[in-house]
């Protein structure tokens, strides 16, 4: 077989964006189970943005090539691997490694996609999708007629978040800027603008009740917030800590600190529930079991996608060589949905 030439983008350590460095190598034949990707689409995540920094856990020691996710088609199978998966298109969730005109990985971790569902579109509601998904499903456990709020609902996963509730018949409540309100507002939620000095107040005159979930990204000290927006019986799903973003310091700190939090709500006798969103729960220890969620999962919500319940927010598409505008513009908090990295033209 031929050398496959990969194009890569490196993090080469705590850097800005315009810090990352391009490269080009040969990748190694696929091994035992292992298939190379071609790139037809990866993304942009709040996972990158922390890994730029050295904030996000468990990231890979500098330089490492980031990338969370991936859409593309087998170009080479490894021994042990069904050939007819060549030229096939799949979705994986890599963690690291996607910004790569070629990656290997491993076949087991390969879902479909549909054939009507294009590549970007596909990238937009991966990781996205499966964390809407989960939390929605598996975690809160939300119902028809249930009134939700979503923090940044103009974002990859709160755009998702709002389409998956409305189509399941919720009322939902998303904050972002003023900016964005009318596409929130097209999506089906009723927009909050997230620098009002009152947003809190604001959503409880839409929920003089209560709410049966917050979906929060954002923790640290509105987190208290989020959780008093609850109804008796209402769940807090916080999956993410991008208050404490930029704060200096070890970045397992404030997640110890939001875990602590989140166990002594729990302990409370107010029927509440508060719990931490982690997509790769009980990988390491039951990764058949994982897997095996995570294509369930995923299958469900490109089904939606390709049914035209669900639409991918693609908020730009940049060739793999311009990484870093890329992202610089997710860093940027002015899009709407998931700035998506393609092939060069």
């Amino acid at each position: 077989m031929n050398a496959t030439i990969a194009t890569e983008v490196v993090l080469p350590g705590v850097v800005e964006p315009e810090g990352l460095r391009v490269q080009v190598r040969d990748l190694p034949a696929p091994g035992e189970g292992q298939v190379v990707l071609r790139m037809d689409a990866t993304g942009v995540s709040f996972a990158e943005q922390q890994m730029r920094r050295g904030k996000y856990f468990d990231q890979p020691p500098f330089p490492f090539v980031p990338g969370y996710d991936v859409v593309g088609t087998v170009v080479a199978v490894g021994p042990g691997v069904d050939a007819a998966l060549m030229q096939q298109r799949f979705a994986a969730v890599t963690k690291v490694g996607g910004w790569a005109s070629h990656l290997i990985v491993a076949a087991a971790d390969l879902v479909p996609v549909p054939d009507g569902v294009e590549a970007a579109a596909a990238e937009t509601v991966l990781v996205n999708g499966v964390t809407a998904w989960q939390m929605m499903y598996r975690t809160a456990k939300v119902e028809r007629g249930d009134t939700i709020v979503v923090l940044g609902a103009n974002g990859g996963v709160g755009s998702t978040l709002v389409q998956l509730a409305r189509h399941a018949g919720m009322t939902v409540i998303g904050t972002a800027s003023a900016r964005h309100h009318d596409a929130v507002r097209e999506l089906g939620a009723i927009p909050v603008d997230y620098r009002d000095p009152q947003l809190y107040d604001r959503i409880r005159s839409l929920a003089p009740g209560g709410v049966d979930a917050v979906f929060d990204h954002v923790g640290g000290d509105g987190l208290r917030e989020s959780w008093k927006l609850l109804r008796r019986g209402g769940v807090l799903v916080n999956y993410g800590t991008a208050a404490t973003k930029d704060e200096p310091g070890n970045a397992m700190l404030p997640v110890l600190k939001l875990f602590g939090r989140l166990l002594l709500w729990n302990l409370l006798p107010n029927g509440k529930r508060a719990g931490f969103y982690n997509f790769w729960a009980g990988k390491r220890f039951r990764p058949a079991a994982f897997r095996a969620r995570l294509r369930d999962d995923l299958t469900q919500v490109l089904r939606l996608v390709a049914s035209g319940v669900l639409t991918p927010q693609i908020a730009a598409r940049i060739p793999l060589s311009e990484a870093a505008a890329a992202l610089a513009l997710a860093e940027s908090r002015t899009v709407l949905g998931k700035v998506v990295i393609v092939p060069e033209p």
